[in-house]
């Protein structure tokens, strides 16, 4: 592709945050690839540069998948 053809395909747009590991956590409801909503997801590509980059700015605090466990093996022998 020629400098003048591939100028055509370039954008101004923050890029999305998809690693393409599309997993959303049944807890946090967030992706547990790029910790973003559902809804963040769907309406990615009808957001403008600055809703973008605020939820961009978000992301690194966001923790999609729990920190904490929920009790695995003992505490389903404790219910038994």
């Amino acid at each position: 592709m020629s400098d003048e053809t591939s100028d055509v395909w370039r954008r101004d747009e923050i890029e999305s945050p998809c690693v393409q590991v599309c997993v959303v956590h049944p807890e946090t409801r967030l992706c547990t690839g790029c910790a973003r909503s559902i809804d963040e997801i769907a309406r990615w590509s009808r957001m403008g540069a600055e809703e973008r980059s605020a939820v961009i700015a978000e992301l690194p605090a966001r923790s999609p998948v729990p920190k904490t466990r929920r009790g695995g093996r003992a505490a389903r022998l404790a219910r038994g």
